[in-house]
């Protein structure tokens, strides 16, 4: 009897130190693998101070007249003035482009203001474009164009654009730093907790924001600024990275 109370107890007591190393294993394994499916996102950015390269400017005249001759006439003395006089002013013909003409036939209006067939005169407009390189020069020039109504000239300028012309060699490199930073980012974040950062689980680019320099202006869909000349060019990447 005391053979067969043995065994059983024997039994018993390897029957629980089985189960006991069988939690103990399987805790282990499911610690593993459950720490192995964390991660730590982070977002990352970059910014960088550029200067335009290009510039696009364009000045227009306008004519008015009850002769459409005479309208025409007005135009077309102008314009020749208006490129010598960018001429003289150090801009090579070959980076202008002068547009075609736009007319509108001007009508009379009854008491009601509803317009009428009867032809009251024809204004015409032009453009003269303007595309360089030399962005300081062209914005001086800009700057400088009424004088030309000294002339009897009335000259609209329009306000110049603009923009960078390496922004997709450059993105290249900001989307590096930005991915640089995120990992330096997500490692402060895993070693305050005494873990390390392991391999990229995801990544995400975010939109380019091109700002005016030191503006705060952002855009869910990216902002392109082409009023000033210094701008700063910020990229973003939402990076996963596994946890050790």
């Amino acid at each position: 009897m005391n053979g067969e109370r043995n065994f059983w107890f024997n039994g018993g007591v390897a029957l629980a130190v089985g189960l006991v190393l069988s939690s103990l294993i399987f805790g282990w394994f499911y610690s593993s693998s459950k720490k192995g499916d964390e991660a730590i996102t982070v977002t990352g950015s970059a910014k960088k101070r550029i200067t335009s390269d290009l510039v696009v400017w364009s000045a227009g005249v306008s004519s008015q007249s009850l002769i459409l001759a005479d309208a025409y006439k007005q135009l077309a003395d102008n314009i020749p003035r208006i490129k010598q006089y960018l001429i003289d002013k150090g801009i090579p013909e070959n980076q202008m482009t002068v547009s075609s003409i736009s007319t509108v036939t001007l009508k009379r209006r009854d008491s009601d203001g509803n317009e009428t067939a009867e032809i009251t005169g024809y204004s015409l407009s032009q453009q003269i474009e303007v595309r360089s390189n030399d962005v300081q020069k062209i914005a001086q020039v800009a700057r400088e164009s009424t004088e030309l109504i000294n002339q009897g000239i009335l000259v609209e300028s329009k306000t110049p654009q603009y923009y960078y012309t390496q922004i997709g060699d450059l993105k290249i490199e900001m989307l590096g730093e930005a991915a640089k930073d995120a990992k330096e980012r997500a490692a402060k974040i895993a070693s305050s907790t005494g873990n390390s950062i392991g391999s990229v689980r995801s990544a995400r680019m975010g939109v380019l924001q091109i700002t005016a320099a030191d503006s705060t202006d952002v855009s869910d869909y990216g902002v392109y600024d082409t009023s000033t000349i210094e701008k700063d060019m910020t990229a973003v990447v939402n990076v996963s990275f596994a946890v050790n």
